[in-house]
C-alpha cells in the first residue's frame, strides 16, 4: 500500500525533532545572523546565499529565520538601508509569531515562500535520493503566481548539495538572472559538491559547531532528554541534529554494542558479530542499517584521531578510550585507520547503491576492522 501524503517523511526534518520552521530560537549561530543582518541593513542584500556547516548545527533553522524575517519586511524596506528615522535597523532575525506572515509560514502555506527539496518517488514509495530538475521547474509557477502579491519572495533549497546535475544547472540560471525581489537561501552540508559557478554567485553564511552550553540549550528546546550528555556530545561533535537522531534511535546503546564487540580486537566474537549484523536486516530496518554504518564511520574516525592525539577524554561508550588506545597507539596506526575509513565509506556508498545485503555489508566492514587491527595492535612480547 502506498504511503499517504500526510505520512511521508520530510527530507529536511530530523526524525523526532521539530521541523526547522517550528524551532523557536536560533542557537549558537550569532555570527552568521549578524553577517546577514549587516548585509540587509546596509542595502547590500545578495539574491543568493549559501548556508554552510556540518549537519545538525542549525543551518535549516537559520534559513527559515531569514525567510520569516524577509517575508515580514514591508516592501519599501526590504532592500535595507531605508529605515530613516522610523525605527532602528533590526539587530535580530526574530519576528513576532503573531505577525500575519509568520502565521502563514508556520502553517506551511506562505504564498511567497517555496521550499525546494527531494520529492517523493511514487514508483518506489520512498523519498528520491536527489533533487531533480522536475522539482526545480516548479519554481516557474511559483514566481509567476507570487509576483502578483508584490512582496519579497524567498526560496529555501534544502539541501543544495542533493541536487543532481540538471537541477543544479537550472538553479544556476536562476542565480544568473534572479527574479526581482527574490532571495535564494541554499542549505549545503558539503558545499564542495556544488558547481563552482553556483558557489561564486552566492554569499556564504558559515554555521559552526555548537559548544556544550549551546548544545544543552538546543536539546532542551527540542525536548530531547538524555542521561548521557557527555557521550552524546562526544559522538556528535556539537551537532544537535545528530544528537537528537541518536537519542531517538537509541544510537548510544548501539554504539555501546559495537565497542563491546570490538573490545576483543585484534579478534572478535563472530556469532555475536553475526547477530549484530542481522539486526540491520528485515522489514523496516533501513533506519538501523543507516545508523550502524554511521556509527562504524564515527568509530573509525575516532580511532584515526586517537593515533594522533591520544584516546578521547570523553568516551562515546564504556571502554572506548581503552580500546582506542590499544588499536591506535601511534601516528602510523592513525594513517591505517584513516585509510580504512575512506575505503569503508566508498564501499558502503557503493553497497547501498546496488542494494547489497545489509548484514553482509556490516560483516564485511567488521572483518576489515579486524584485519587493520591485526596490523596496528602491538604484538605481545615473549620473555
Amino acid at each position: 500500500m502506498a504511503t499517504a501524503p500526510e505520512d511521508r517523511p520530510l527530507p529536511d526534518q530530523v526524525e523526532g525533532a521539530p521541523h526547522p520552521r517550528e524551532t523557536p530560537a536560533l542557537i549558537g549561530q550569532n555570527a552568521a545572523q549578524a553577517d546577514f543582518l549587516d548585509s540587509f541593513n546596509t542595502g547590500r542584500l545578495h539574491s543568493g546565499w549559501l548556508i554552510t556547516g556540518p549537519r545538525g548545527v542549525g543551518k535549516a533553522t537559520l534559513a527559515w529565520k531569514i525567510a520569516g524575517f524577509l517575508l515580514s519586511q514591508p516592501v519599501e524596506e526590504a532592500g535595507g538601508g531605508l529605515f530613516g528615522d522610523a525605527r532602528p535597523a533590526p539587530a535580530r532575525l526574530d519576528v513576532d509569531p503573531d505577525h500575519q506572515d509568520m502565521r502563514l509560514l508556520a502553517s506551511g502555506a506562505h504564498p511567497r515562500l517555496f521550499v525546494l527539496r527531494r520529492g517523493w518517488d511514487e514508483k518506489t514509495d520512498k523519498l528520491k535520493s536527489v533533487i531533480t530538475v522536475e522539482e526545480v521547474r516548479k519554481l516557474r509557477g511559483f514566481f509567476g503566481m507570487s509576483a502578483a502579491d508584490g512582496g519579497r519572495r524567498v526560496v529555501i533549497v534544502d539541501a543544495a548539495d542533493e541536487m543532481n546535475v540538471n537541477a543544479a544547472n537550472a538553479i544556476l540560471k536562476l542565480l544568473e538572472e534572479p527574479p526581482e525581489g527574490a532571495t535564494l537561501l541554499m542549505v549545503a552540508h558539503q558545499p564542495s559538491r556544488l558547481l563552482p559557478t553556483i558557489r561564486s554567485r552566492c554569499r556564504e553564511l558559515r554555521c559552526g559547531l555548537l559548544g556544550p552550553d549551546d548544545m544543552a540549550t538546543a536539546l532542551a528546546q527540542a525536548e530531547c532528554q538524555t542521561d548521557a550528555p557527555d557521550a552524546l556530545a562526544a559522538l556528535t561533535g556539537g551537532s544537535v541534529g545528530e544528537a537528537i537522531r541518536l537519542v531517538n534511535l537509541d544510537g548510544l546503546a548501539l554504539y555501546g554494542e559495537l565497542v563491546a564487540l570490538l573490545d576483543g580486537m585484534p579478534g572478535f566474537d563472530r556469532p555475536r558479530a553475526a547477530r549484530l549484523a542481522d539486526s540491520c536486516t528485515g522489514r523496516n530496518s533501513d533506519t538501523r542499517f543507516t545508523l550502524m554504518l554511521d556509527l562504524l564511520d564515527r568509530f573509525l574516525s575516532r580511532a584515526a584521531r586517537a593515533g594522533l592525539v591520544g584516546p578521547p577524554a570523553t568516551q562515546g561508550a564504556p571502554g572506548e578510550a581503552r580500546l582506542l588506545a590499544r588499536l591506535s597507539p601511534h601516528d602510523r596506526a592513525a594513517r591505517s585507520w584513516a585509510d580504512l575509513a575512506q575505503e569503508v565509506s566508498d564501499r558502503t556508498r557503493h553497497g547501498k547503491a546496488v542494494n547489497l545485503d545489509p548484514a553482509l555489508l556490516v560483516l564485511d566492514t567488521l572483518f576489515r576492522i579486524e584485519q587493520t587491527a591485526q596490523n596496528t595492535v602491538p604484538k605481545p612480547t615473549t620473555a
